[in-house]
């Protein structure tokens, strides 16, 4: 870097503070730590980032040791979302299963557990809770995500993760504003437009971002989603209408009075890089009230966060950025790491263990159709599988099967796709399954099922033949349900699998 006055140097500190860039590898690299020194105030984590929480403790205070305020953010819905736990699945279910038992006293003691064990490994910034309104079953991206169809519902469990989250010194961040769930196109390979006119959107999609504020959220992210009844041109992101003229203006104005951190979506999506590029687009997002710019997610190396200083460095140079907007993203950002330093210590103090109430929601969010004998004796599952959106990832396993291992050995399990099905068949495909089975029971695992025609074809074909088919969706249930039982977990976690193979061998605690 090369400074050329005082001036030059605060504007590239700023600039380096509104960035939240992440990078590969479990240690941080040397590039990272040299632009810590430089004024970069945030790190993103991802899953590739966390073995073991051993070692991202030990990794974010090789962090902090270059700045001990500095916002170490992460992705950790809980669900089908994790970082976490990436590679075994989570303890916690996410926040469909959580508006399916809608207890708000739970939701917040479910938050409030998984802030504490982010706030033991040195997180302080959490990309949730999704306040998002799934009002449209087949929407792609969002889905379990969210709590519900109802504004309301998702309006209170917002509120109480929001508290029991930053009850434990850790700060929510509540997306996709100003709400993605109408939406029929996920944001990461397009351009998403919700067609819904003004009075719906503030009684459905805003609803739960008011009450996210009215618990005291202390920051929000955007959405890269074109609405226009709001913006006809631009995606919220950058939109300055919708964030500085409604998510920051005053209530009596007709906004909604927000005056924390508002941070991008990752702008590496294609949504925005595809269309603006992420240098304009990140200039755009400043220039709109945006105070965070959230990338890394694909884009993870030295040569980004350097492109995206300059080019928010020369926008201010050329007047297409005021450095007075820059400033004031800048001072958003180091207040909310003043807040974590100081809420953090005292939410570690203040926020005993609870281990088990991960298990305990998963339990109470089942719901069983049809009455079925319990097995007793090894069965094969059969895990009919849709691709994994980016936000969720395929890395991550689900399903019961591991589970349904432990407690009937010799349980087997096959994964059947799209892809398997086109090639082979229905028919065919089921005969394999059948084959594979043998003699044992079979368990179909299904996820979305009602949005995937082949899977709700193999499930049709299974179940003509073996009546006796005990049926999970980990997804929404939106179809009607069938097997013997049929068992809705409203999500896809580690816990909830371990839930449904409790009801389906009757030997856990069940509801």
């Amino acid at each position: 870097m090369t400074t050329l006055a005082r001036d030059t140097d605060t504007l590239t500190r700023d600039a380096l503070t509104v960035l939240q860039p992440g990078f590969t590898g479990t240690e941080a690299p040397e590039w990272l730590l040299r632009r810590i020194g430089e004024g970069l105030a945030s790190v993103a984590l991802f899953g590739r980032n966390v073995a073991t929480p051993e070692q991202l403790a030990a990794l974010t205070a090789q962090l902090r040791a270059e700045r001990p305020d500095i916002l170490v953010a992460i992705d950790e819905e809980g669900g089908d979302v994790t970082r976490l736990e990436v590679r075994t699945g989570s303890s916690f279910p996410g926040n469909f299963a959580l508006g399916a038992v809608d207890d708000p006293q739970l939701t917040r003691a479910v938050a409030r557990e998984l802030g504490r064990r982010l706030a033991e490994c040195g997180v302080n910034l959490n990309w949730a809770p999704s306040a998002d309104v799934n009002s449209n079953p087949g929407n792609p991206v969002i889905g379990v995500r969210s709590f519900g169809a109802d504004p309301h519902l998702v309006a209170r469990h917002t509120a109480a993760y929001v508290e029991g989250m930053q009850s434990a010194g850790v700060a929510a961040c509540t997306k996709h504003f100003p709400g993605h769930g109408d939406t029929a196109v996920d944001s990461h390979h397009d351009m998403p437009r919700i067609g819904a006119d003004l009075g719906t959107l503030y009684a459905r999609e805003l609803t739960p971002f008011r009450a996210a504020i009215a618990a005291g959220t202390k920051s929000v992210m955007s959405a890269h989603i074109l609405l226009p009844a709001l913006d006809p041109s631009l995606p919220a992101t950058l939109s300055p209408t919708t964030l500085h003229g409604l998510l920051r203006a005053p209530e009596n104005e007709g906004g909604l009075g927000f005056d924390g951190l508002i941070v991008t979506d990752g702008m590496e999506m294609h949504a925005i890089a595809g269309t603006y590029g992420i240098e304009h687009g990140s200039v755009l997002a400043v220039a709109a009230g945006a105070d965070a710019i959230c990338v890394g997610g694909n884009t993870a190396d030295a040569e980004t966060v350097l492109r995206l200083r300059d080019a928010l460095v020369a926008a201010v140079r050329a007047g297409e950025l005021s450095e007075e907007r820059l400033a004031d993203a800048a001072a958003r950002v180091r207040a909310l790491a003043h807040w974590t330093s100081e809420a953090g210590a005292v939410g570690q103090e203040g926020t005993a263990p609870a281990p088990e109430v991960g298990l305990v929601a998963a339990r109470r969010a089942l719901r069983v159709t049809g009455s079925y004998e319990p097995l007793t004796e090894s069965a094969y599952v059969a895990a009919f599988t849709p691709v994994a959106n980016i936000a969720v990832g395929d890395e991550t396993p689900w399903g019961p099967g591991a589970e349904l291992a432990k407690l009937l050995p010799g349980t087997g399990t096959g994964t059947y796709d799209a892809e398997l099905a086109a090639a082979q068949g229905t028919p065919a495909m089921i005969a394999n399954v059948l084959g594979a089975a043998a003699e044992r029971r079979i368990v179909a695992v299904v996820r979305d099922v009602h949005r995937h025609p082949w899977m709700a074809d193999a499930l049709e074909a299974l179940l003509a033949a073996r009546p006796d088919t005990a049926v999970v969706e980990m997804g929404v249930p939106q179809a009607p349900p069938a097997g013997a039982p049929h068992i809705a977990t409203h999500g896809a976690a580690r816990v909830c699998g371990r839930a449904a193979a409790e009801v389906i061998t009757g030997k856990g605690a069940g509801r």
